[in-house]
């Protein structure tokens, strides 16, 4: 990909051009990485940072956000589970998601919460930004599960709503159900969630307002997330803001989820597919990259070059569409024209 210009020029008008988009705001911070534990969801942040180094993605701007603290974790878990992963006491409640307990997890783990929250603040100023950030989505309020310790698409979503928005989507594309997510949203109508995973770990019943789809033919994966957003326009479905967590472990190389045929091109059609859904609805989004595991057959190199095609996708969704401050408050007089023209329900819970 090559560098954008410093304006760009419009066929119709040829005198006339068009300021470049302001960069897409990217979070991450060393201390991503900094738990003992050796695995992919604990280092892989610090590849695709480094890989950008190497290789920058035009139109990305880098920023280090502010840990999460404990205060802003204890509005979406519970106190005893968050001072557990802070001391490591009871080890079996600390180490929850299956990973040793070392200080060095309670600073990862609130990097990663810290980097959500930053990135839904930059999306609700900008229009969108995301967090490397990975282990979400099996969190729940009272403990970890599956590689997850805390929940930052949770967290995420209340921020959004604590800055003024009235609902919130999440998108969830990771191999794996979001049962973790699920049990932290269901009692409130404000949130929703659209889950296309392949694999029935964490599965879950969703309940008004959410939709789970597990996924067993290649063929039918593009078409499933495709046909559940149309779904959400269809209802009239409004939201203010979207968290979009998004997995890479449908590739099929990926040894944990990945579905044969499922490969970097479908991943980038669907990244494409998101993204430029979020920009045609002037919708701010805030992501983060979800899972994503390598293997004898599946390198490093290739794992983070799939992750790559978020960013890409992020960036390349954005040239044309609408920046700048306020776009919460513009995306919010949108919808309330569309409500009073069309009568719909009240706008403060999702459709259900």
């Amino acid at each position: 990909m090559t560098a954008p210009d410093a304006t760009i020029r419009t066929r119709a008008k040829p005198g006339r051009t068009l300021p470049r988009p302001a960069p897409i705001p990217v979070y991450h911070s060393a201390d991503y990485g900094c738990a003992a534990e050796d695995f992919d969801t604990t280092r892989k942040a610090g590849w695709i940072r480094e890989a950008d180094r190497q290789a920058p993605i035009p139109g990305i701007e880098w920023r280090a956000p502010a840990p999460a603290t404990a205060a802003q974790l204890a509005r979406v878990h519970l106190p005893r589970y968050v001072e557990a992963v802070r001391t490591g006491v009871p080890a079996d409640l600390a180490c929850s998601q299956g990973f040793a307990w070392d200080p060095g997890l309670w600073r990862s783990a609130c990097a990663m919460a810290g980097g959500f929250l930053a990135a839904m603040d930059a999306a609700l100023q900008d229009g969108a930004a995301g967090t490397l950030s990975s282990g979400q989505h099996h969190a729940r309020a009272d403990q970890g599960m599956g590689f997850c310790t805390f929940n930052g698409l949770v967290l995420a979503a209340h921020r959004a709503l604590e800055q003024g928005a009235r609902s919130v989507l999440i998108v969830d594309l990771d191999a794996h159900c979001a049962g973790g997510t699920h049990s932290m949203i269901r009692d409130d109508e404000r949130i929703g969630q659209l889950d296309v995973a392949l694999n029935c770990f964490d599965v879950y019943t969703p309940g008004s307002g959410e939709s789970l789809d597990v996924v067993r033919r290649a063929r039918d994966y593009l078409p499933v997330i495709t046909r559940r957003l149309a779904e959400l326009d269809a209802r009239g479905a409004r939201f203010d803001a979207c968290v979009y967590y998004a997995g890479m472990d449908p590739h099929e190389h990926s040894v944990l989820g990945g579905l044969r045929g499922i490969d970097a091109g479908v991943l980038r059609a669907r990244e494409q597919l998101l993204f430029g859904w979020c920009r045609e609805r002037a919708l701010p989004v805030a992501f983060g990259i979800g899972g994503g595991y390598t293997s004898p057959r599946f390198t490093q190199a290739q794992l983070v070059a799939l992750h790559r095609l978020t960013l890409e996708a992020c960036v390349q969704s954005r040239r044309g569409a609408p920046h700048g401050a306020g776009v919460l408050a513009g995306a919010g007089r949108e919808r309330e024209a569309r409500s009073a023209s069309a009568g719909a329900a009240h706008p403060g819970s999702v459709p259900r």
